[in-house]
């Protein structure tokens, strides 16, 4: 009997991105299909656990991105004749409806919910991130007029980019998204869609030994202003003990990396730079704490970080941004604290006593990594993608 192909799609993606390659293409291979995925990268053919990657070479704009780099995976995907296709870009939502005209089987996957993520465009609506230091109100926001023709601008590009994903969206298999969130959003149309979460692999991380004698805290993932690393890194000059942040990840232009070293609080921080998943293994193993604070926009507010639960699997307790949702994980289940984002302050007030109070960051941390063996893990969402496949085919 003949594998099922399988045919993932990236324009945008690196090609070992870990919910596209690790958790859902090699998901997929272990399972006995077929599974191939085309990128855009140009770093060429390759087979890697039983995944055959194809590459349509790297563009150099982010305009040729979605122009032409999308084009040609679309083109190289349906040379694959696969069972099923899955897109993992909103730029490549045209070329899912073709292939559903083509007779194919599609399944649209939303990382994230895209017309309120353009409404959030820090770079585009926001010209100086101070601004977001006011309440969370965006009436409370001191805006120029650029800034209004900006926000409206946004809010033309949403009205458009959404009519064209539902209208998409309504004529394919399934929708598969990375939070119920999002789920519920595309349920409100009449959509057909399932939730596959971004949840730590459970052998991916985990640590035992006494974190009680750990004086680092940590932050993993892209240095953005967004992400609230200007204020993380502001905090610490608050902080009254003997603590060291330690910063691993790649900086965007959001933030000016020469400008953060100058901070009083950079005294106290280490920068990493990127670390792959056993350096970053490493580096939680030796934290007291992982640290995700970042901006009440419209797009993070319903989202499930994977730092977040990765900092869990550890067995770290967690100081998060105090969105309801994430409190409603992180404090009803007694696994770390919730602080506002925009407040230094308030953030080296955690991280003190999380470090002064040893034996109640230690059950935070058990609390944390039995949650994810129990609930929040991708054995779970792997399950999931495989009943789904199963039913389509």
């Amino acid at each position: 009997m003949n594998k099922a192909k399988i045919v993932h799609l990236t324009s945008a993606h690196p090609r070992y991105d870990i919910r596209i390659f690790i958790k859902m293409c090699c998901s997929l291979a272990k399972a006995d299909y077929g599974v191939s995925l085309v990128v855009a990268d140009g770093k060429g053919y390759e087979v890697k656990n039983s995944v055959k990657i194809y590459d349509v070479g790297k563009p150099l704009r982010r305009i040729e991105r979605m122009l032409k780099s999308s084009l040609l995976v679309y083109k190289r995907a349906l040379k694959l004749n696969g069972d099923i296709y899955h897109i993992h870009d909103p730029e490549l939502l045209p070329y899912a409806f073709l292939l559903k005209l083509k007779g194919k089987k599609v399944i649209f996957d939303s990382h994230e919910d895209t017309p309120r993520q353009i409404l959030s465009k820090p770079y585009l609506l926001f010209r100086h991130c101070e601004a977001l230091k006011e309440p969370w109100q965006s009436k409370n926001l001191h805006t120029s007029n650029e800034d209004v023709i900006n926000k409206n601008f946004l809010k033309l590009i949403s009205f458009i980019y959404e009519k064209i994903e539902k209208y998409i969206c309504r004529r394919l298999d399934c929708v598969i998204t990375a939070t119920p969130f999002i789920r519920d959003v595309f349920f409100k149309y009449n959509i057909k869609a399932f939730d596959i979460n971004n949840f730590p692999i459970l052998t991916e991380i985990e640590h035992t030994g006494d974190i009680t004698v750990r004086n680092i805290i940590s932050y993993v993932g892209r240095i953005t202003a967004s992400r609230g690393c200007n204020e993380l890194v502001e905090a610490m000059q608050y902080v009254k003990n003997d603590i060291k942040l330690c910063l691993a990840g790649l900086f965007d232009n959001s933030i000016n990396q020469g400008e953060l070293k100058q901070k009083a609080g950079f005294e106290k921080t280490e920068y990493k730079g990127f670390l792959n998943q056993d350096e970053m293994k490493k580096l939680l193993g030796s934290s007291f704490a992982g640290i995700v604070t970042i901006y009440p926009l419209l797009n993070y507010m319903d989202s499930l970080p994977t730092k977040m639960f990765e900092y869990m699997r550890a067995g770290i307790p967690v100081i998060a941004s105090d969105f309801p949702l994430w409190k409603k994980i992180i404090e009803e289940n007694n696994c770390g604290i919730c602080v506002n984002p925009l407040k230094p302050i308030e953030i080296a007030k955690a991280i003190d006593y999380l470090f002064e109070h040893k034996e109640e960051s230690r059950q935070m941390g058990l609390n944390g990594q039995l949650l994810v063996r129990e609930k929040y893990n991708w054995e779970i969402e792997k399950d999931k993608l495989l009943k789904i496949y199963k039913e389509l085919l």
